[in-house]
């Protein structure tokens, strides 16, 4: 239906056609960009930043949660930091990004990794918070050490939250991506878009357009396939009702 309105009101005069082509001259544009090698490195070279990116990200945020969640005076101590930091936009640190590393790939880690740490590292404090204490005081009581506690107790319930995280960093992490490319200038997707708008060529910057929104469906599609495996013992991926 989308598809028939959008090719349907620049044909009709309601829209300007040199600022919306129609649906079938994007179409177009778009089977020209697949068929030129410039598009495959571009979009490699995306996927490149957002992987490793969102990689670094997730470890970092995995690791400091649980670290700083599982330590109550390190919690309250960070507590402010925390809250300062998290609310600052990663466009605001692009001049930072410009200055040390001009339009190289760190760049674009450096805002992706910025913008994708706290999702995973705030679900992840919040997934450390809920562990029952008298399931852990059970295990102790039982002669668990800390690996064990964690492995058997604190694992299995923070891992929801970790891959909520993680599902939240991976949009997150294609967008900073993708904004780097269009405003910094580093190699992808998003400086092909910015090259086709200075070069008037609108077919294919919609299209290269379209191209990002599909790969973020299937970034999303991926990560929730991954998170149903891992969590297939979970509540929330059996849907199962618990009986009030």
């Amino acid at each position: 239906m989308l598809i028939a309105i959008l090719e349907t009101l620049p044909r009709v005069g309601v829209v300007s056609a040199r600022h919306l082509p129609p649906t079938s001259a994007v179409a177009a544009a778009f089977v020209e960009e697949v068929r030129k090698r410039a598009f495959w490195v571009a979009l490699g070279d995306t996927l490149t930043s957002w992987a490793i990116g969102l990689a670094i990200a997730v470890a970092a945020g995995v690791v400091l949660g649980f670290v700083i969640g599982g330590i109550g005076p390190l919690r309250e101590f960070t507590a402010s930091t925390v809250e300062f930091l998290r609310p600052i936009p990663s466009v605001a640190l692009i001049p930072l990004a410009v200055i040390l590393f001009g339009t190289r790939i760190q760049s674009a880690l450096l805002l992706i990794v910025y913008a994708s740490f706290w999702q995973v590292l705030i679900q992840v404090l919040g997934g450390v918070r809920e562990v029952d204490p008298v399931a852990d005081e059970t295990a102790r009581s039982y002669g668990l050490g800390a690996w064990a506690r964690f492995r058997h107790v604190l694992w299995p319930t923070a891992l929801p939250y970790v891959m909520t995280g993680v599902r939240l960093a991976a949009s997150v992490a294609l967008v900073l991506a993708i904004t780097a490319e269009l405003i910094v200038g580093t190699d992808g997707l998003g400086k092909l878009i910015g090259t086709a708008q200075a070069s008037q060529a609108v077919p294919a910057m919609y299209a290269l357009i379209a191209v990002t929104g599909v790969l973020g469906i299937v970034i999303n599609v991926g990560v929730r396939a991954v998170e149903r495996r891992l969590l297939f013992w979970h509540q929330s991926v059996r849907g199962e009702v618990i009986p009030s």
